[in-house]
């Protein structure tokens, strides 16, 4: 696992997503706004699930078939596009089961000279819009009597130019002209592997918020509000 997509926000209501990705909502799909999204929460996917472009809630965290329990979920929040398509985990999801996952936003921490805490970044997109990240979604129940339980993965590969100053990696954003061939399952592995490159950094834009959110159970629209960033002279804050 590749956690550098380890934290986000989901605050679209579903209704607005349908609509954004051309997509059926699944009967009753509704998640809370949820603006510190930490892995095993339930999270807004959209897939083809063999009829029509759908959006559904699935667990965050790749639960492969052959996984023993749910714990596994845990450790493959994100998926490395350099090797996505060899590792057990994710080869057979990564050629029959893509998805998108979308996101209004993401965190990133920084180190701060002289610190213990790091500086929690939100990056988004400059125009409101919500990112489409590139992900895999796999079926898992603990017996053939059980019930499915649905899970997924965010795949994650070398940053842009912009998200190189906060990281060296960052999720894998799709085109809009690009959804239909990733979620078909038919599109052939080399050709959806193409397409496992940095979003434009035209795309990414970022502030310093409050380390109020390293807690993954605080909530709300203040968690993306900017604040002043963590003095590494340790002289007080400074706003940028």
């Amino acid at each position: 696992m590749c956690a550098v997509c380890g934290r986000f926000v989901s605050s679209s209501k579903p209704g607005e997503l349908a609509d954004y990705f051309a997509a059926e909502p699944a009967p009753d799909v509704e998640l809370a706004a949820n603006y510190n999204v930490a892995p095993t929460s339930e999270v807004y996917v959209v897939y083809d699930d063999g009829r029509v472009r759908r959006l559904d809630a699935f667990r965050w965290g790749l639960v492969p078939p052959w996984a023993k329990d749910l714990s596994v979920g845990a450790r493959m929040i994100n998926a490395r596009a350099e090797t996505v398509a060899t590792t057990n985990a994710f080869r057979k999801a990564f050629a029959h089961r893509r998805c998108i996952v979308p996101a209004d936003g993401f965190y990133e921490w920084t180190k701060v000279p002289g610190h213990k805490r790091k500086q929690p970044w939100y990056i988004h997109r400059p125009d409101g819009e919500p990112y489409a990240f590139a992900g895999l979604w796999e079926r898992w129940r603990p017996g053939p009597a059980e019930p499915w339980m649905l899970s997924c993965t965010i795949i994650t590969g070398a940053a842009n130019e912009k998200m190189a100053e906060l990281h060296d990696r960052m999720p894998i954003v799709l085109p809009p002209d690009r959804w239909s061939q990733w979620l078909d399952p038919a599109t052939d592995t080399e050709l959806v592997g193409a397409l496992l490159v940095p979003t434009p950094s035209q795309l990414v834009t970022f502030h310093p918020v409050s380390t109020e959110v390293n807690k993954a159970t605080n909530q709300g629209p203040q968690l993306v509000e900017p604040v002043a960033v963590i003095d590494p002279d340790g002289t007080g804050d400074r706003l940028v």
